[in-house]
C-alpha cells in the first residue's frame, strides 16, 4: 500500500512559515506522507524550501507542460497538460491544482482569506470528501474541514462582499460548495 498523499498549497502572498505551520509540515514528514506541491512562488516555493532544508524526499512537484517554475529539491515532477496551452492565466495554472486535489488524500491550505485559487482548492478537496486543514493567515488559526457545512461556516466569518465575489467566481467554474461526505481527520492535525 502506498503512502497517503497530502496536497499543500496556499496564497502567493504568503511566503513564510511560522512555528505552527512548520510543526504541521514536520508532522506530515514524521508520518512519511507523500507531499504534493505546485511550482508557484509564494507558499509553493516556501514549502519546497522547507522540505529541502529538512532533506525530505517524498515529494512530487506538479508543473504545467510549459515547464516547472520552481523545483528547489529536484524532486520527481508530474507534468499536467492544459486544455488551452497558449494561455498563461490563473485558469491555466489551476489545471495542475485540480489534478493535485484529485490525487491527494488530504489537504493543507495556507489561505490569506483573499486568494480565490486557494479557496478553489479548498472547495475541490471538500467536495471530494477529503479532510482539509486550513491555516487562515489573518486570524493565525487553523480550521479542519471535513464537510461542506464546515466550509460554509468558516466562510461566513469573512467580509460578505469578498465572499460574494469569490462565490460568483466559484459558480462560474462549477466549483460551488455542494454535498460531500464525512472524511477521516487528516493524520497530521
Amino acid at each position: 500500500m502506498s503512502a497517503a498523499k497530502v496536497f499543500i498549497a496556499g496564497s502567493r502572498s504568503l511566503s513564510r512559515l511560522n512555528q505552527n505551520l512548520s510543526r504541521r509540515i514536520d508532522n506530515i514528514m514524521d508520518q512519511a506522507l507523500t507531499v504534493l506541491v505546485g511550482d508557484a512562488n509564494g507558499v509553493d516555493k516556501t514549502v519546497q524550501q522547507y522540505l529541502r532544508a529538512k532533506r525530505y524526499a517524498t515529494v512530487i512537484v506538479f508543473c504545467m507542460e510549459s515547464g516547472c517554475r520552481n523545483n528547489v529539491g529536484k524532486w520527481a515532477t508530474r507534468t499536467i497538460a492544459a486544455a488551452d496551452p497558449s494561455r498563461r492565466d490563473s485558469a491555466y495554472y489551476a489545471t495542475k491544482d485540480r489534478a493535485m486535489a484529485v490525487e491527494a488524500d488530504y489537504g493543507l491550505m495556507l489561505w490569506d482569506a483573499k486568494s480565490r485559487g486557494t479557496l478553489t482548492n479548498i472547495v475541490h478537496l471538500v467536495r471530494q470528501g477529503k479532510s482539509v486543514v486550513v491555516y487562515v493567515a489573518p486570524k493565525r488559526s487553523f480550521q479542519v474541514l471535513r464537510h461542506p457545512d464546515q466550509l460554509n461556516e468558516m466562510l461566513r466569518r469573512f467580509d460578505p462582499g469578498v465572499l460574494h465575489r469569490i462565490d460568483l467566481e466559484l459558480d462560474s467554474l462549477g466549483t460551488s460548495v455542494g454535498p460531500g461526505c464525512q472524511a477521516e481527520p487528516p493524520p497530521f492535525f
